[in-house]
């Protein structure tokens, strides 16, 4: 970990293997590329939105043409990256109570997928942000799925028993299904809930098949969250939810930018480079996507994109909301991030209290 922050990766275990999935020692190509191209992540998308088109009105989103007069590309849903061989698929839509729901898929030709899709409420609820973010090779799956809470949980104890105590069932049942990934660190924590899924398992028809059943019971109880939600009215509480969405995206965009200055200093395998910092970015790493559209247009996916609302919500910078991480020249201080408490197992018990130091998070 020293040499650069995504090292991060390099000091995980290797994925999980589970349901009689063959060995790294006898690992067949062929078959796991198979595999993972019959889990193709659309098929998430599609019961996603099927599933959100059941419970409300959706629209297309205002970003979706805006993207596309901006892009200047035939088809914002769809578009081919510099290569001519990676596809990007990106949709966004918005509903009464959902301030934008927003998918960007990439999938290559050699059996790599990436799905980066979340839901982020209107102003006037405080319901959790839905996220899911997973990678796929035919060799392995890295995969953080969670109702991301909107107020931290281990200092606002009446959120987390407002949304996550009702929660914690599903979260154990799926903490045995797909393991702790490894190692965490602390600063990532305070956007995580106690029913996060954070694992990497080895390709195989079970497990994806784990991993889908998951992704539609989180779904499925963000949108029973949802239904449930009424509409705050006074304007203090709102402009305190806004600004707590504000913080989470400006944190989420920061640091994926941020964390990829650097990177041509370290060797990083394939997983490293379009993963990210798993824990601490979530996201498809920026120098693939700069790769992959060219510099111009990945600042824009990441800012207008991957974190609308970063230049809408406020005008707080992300030293205004995290001071911590400033050098004494005013800049942000980019090695704050592997340093500190890491967590190698789950640090929340079956009732979903932390387990963790608190002293660790700071």
């Amino acid at each position: 970990m020293e040499t650069c922050s995504l090292s991060f990766f390099s000091s995980l275990k290797p994925p999980l293997s589970t349901g009689g999935c063959s060995s790294t020692n006898n690992f067949n190509p062929k078959r796991a590329l198979v595999e993972v191209s019959a889990c193709s992540y659309q098929k998430f998308l599609h019961f996603a939105l099927d599933e959100t088109k059941r419970r409300t009105h959706i629209l297309h989103s205002p970003l979706q043409k805006c993207a596309f007069d901006f892009y200047k590309v035939e088809n914002f849903n769809s578009m081919m990256a510099l290569d001519g061989k990676t596809k990007l698929e990106m949709v966004s839509f918005q509903a009464p109570k959902i301030r934008l729901l927003r998918s960007l898929s990439i999938k290559e030709n050699e059996g790599m997928q990436i799905l980066d899709f979340a839901v982020f409420p209107e102003q006037e609820f405080d319901l959790p942000i839905f996220c899911a973010n997973f990678f796929s090779t035919p060799t392995t799956n890295i995969i953080v799925l969670d109702l991301n809470p909107l107020y931290d949980v281990i200092d606002r104890r009446d959120y987390k028993e407002k949304y996550y105590r009702s929660l914690m069932p599903l979260g154990l049942k799926y903490a045995k299904l797909l393991p702790w990934g490894g190692k965490l660190t602390s600063e990532s924590l305070r956007f995580f809930s106690p029913i996060v899924i954070w694992t990497k398992f080895t390709s195989s028809k079970y497990n994806h098949g784990v991993l889908y059943s998951a992704f539609m019971d989180y779904y499925k109880a963000w949108l029973d969250l949802m239904e449930q939600a009424t509409a705050e009215r006074h304007a203090l509480q709102i402009n305190c939810n806004r600004e707590a969405q504000h913080r989470y995206l400006t944190w989420r965009a920061e640091k994926i930018l941020h964390e990829s200055i650097g990177r041509d200093h370290c060797k990083l395998t394939v997983a490293h480079d379009m993963v990210g910092v798993v824990g601490k970015t979530w996201d498809p790493g920026y120098r693939i996507l700069k790769k992959l559209t060219g510099e111009s247009l990945s600042k824009e996916l990441v800012r207008r994109f991957l974190f609308n609302g970063v230049d809408e919500l406020g005008t707080k910078t992300f030293l205004d909301y995290f001071p911590e991480y400033c050098c004494e020249n005013g800049t942000i201080n980019a090695k704050r991030s592997i340093i500190g408490k890491s967590f190698e197992s789950r640090p929340w018990d079956s009732s979903g209290e932390f387990i963790g130091s608190v002293s660790g998070l700071s």
